[in-house]
């Protein structure tokens, strides 16, 4: 993996505490005016290597979301619902997932990356859903309720498209046309 753009910022405030955070494609560490440079580089080193590992926590892979789809299949749909290829992809703006049944494959927003695992796991068991049921139709929110946390999930992502002024995916209640997942 390519090492992140590391910016470093030097604060005559700051006694003794480092920090870090990632600013897009940078990551930003703040030290003491007073480290030296041997110091900064042990800090930089340590504080890079903490966000990373966080990430990876928070943004699991292509195979582990496919590894999660097939135990979440199995957990709530009786293995009904097997997935050729299920991926994280960058260009969902108005929708959390999508489904093609025809090819049997499930697209996750990028968005959802970082957001708590039973809304991811949520978004899954709607898109699973799909791979029986294409419509939003009553048989088919009788099978996605089955996951426990689902209307909790479903309050979180119209809180955080809120929160982010960001238009919310149409709303649940509509039938085979709408969904506010896709």
């Amino acid at each position: 993996m390519d090492r992140p753009e590391v910016e470093v910022r030097r604060s005559s405030r700051r006694r003794r505490t480092v920090s870090a955070y990632r600013d897009g494609d940078r990551i930003v560490v703040l030290i003491p005016a007073s480290m030296s440079r041997r110091e900064e580089a042990e800090w930089v080193e340590q504080m890079v290597a903490r966000i990373e590992r966080s990430e990876r926590r928070r943004k699991p892979s292509d195979e582990d979301l496919m590894k999660r789809a097939s135990t979440l299949s199995d957990r709530y749909f009786g293995g009904l619902a097997i997935p050729d290829s299920v991926r994280w992809v960058d260009n969902q703006q108005s929708r959390w997932g999508s489904c093609t049944p025809g090819d049997r494959s499930i697209r996750l927003s990028a968005r959802l990356q970082g957001m708590p695992s039973w809304v991811t796991d949520y978004v899954l068991v709607h898109e699973l859903a799909h791979l029986f049921e294409p419509h939003h139709n009553a048989r088919f929110w009788g099978w996605v309720d089955r996951f426990p946390q689902a209307e909790r999930a479903k309050g979180y992502l119209l809180g955080w498209s809120a929160a982010n002024r960001i238009a919310a995916p149409p709303g649940e209640d509509e039938d085979e046309d709408g969904g506010a997942i896709d």
